[in-house]
């Protein structure tokens, strides 16, 4: 088998989402990893605009920061995931935790952005509950 298509095979099978976005937020690539964590099929997500998944209240944040990274070509986040809330197709709302890759032509045109994505919604919410045990073991304390 040859690298590219192992490459193909691991962006294809891969349990995490992988998603590709050209510069005006169109979805390109949808992998079945996006498929279980998000609900859409990949017929149904290419195509569409990354509105699909971010919670309209994020919306407006997140078209902000893709514009200034469209224009200038950096991006606050390094490799640190970022952490985020997500939108499933049936309306529900996840946590996500997530890379990019800016990916731009030889002259450093931005021409889209690939993610990577992981749903941490299990994680959040044993974490939120351990923070609440926590202030209310200390609220004991004498």
């Amino acid at each position: 088998m040859n690298l590219d298509k192992i490459a193909t095979r691991i962006v294809a099978d891969t349990l995490d989402a992988v998603i590709y976005c050209d510069r005006s937020g169109t979805i390109r690539l949808w992998n079945a990893g996006a498929e279980r964590i998000f609900g859409w099929t990949a017929e149904e997500a290419v195509g569409q605009n990354l509105d699909i998944i971010i919670p309209e209240k994020h919306r407006k944040v997140h078209w902000a920061g893709w514009e200034r990274v469209m224009e200038t070509g950096e991006t606050k986040y390094g490799a640190d995931p970022l952490a985020v809330p997500g939108l499933h197709k049936d309306g529900s709302t996840m946590s996500l935790e997530f890379s990019i890759l800016l990916l731009a032509d030889d002259t450093g045109y931005i021409e889209g952005i690939a993610a990577i994505l992981r749903d941490v919604s299990r994680r959040w919410k044993r974490e939120k509950e351990l923070r609440a045990r926590v202030r209310e073991l200390e609220a004991q304390k004498p």
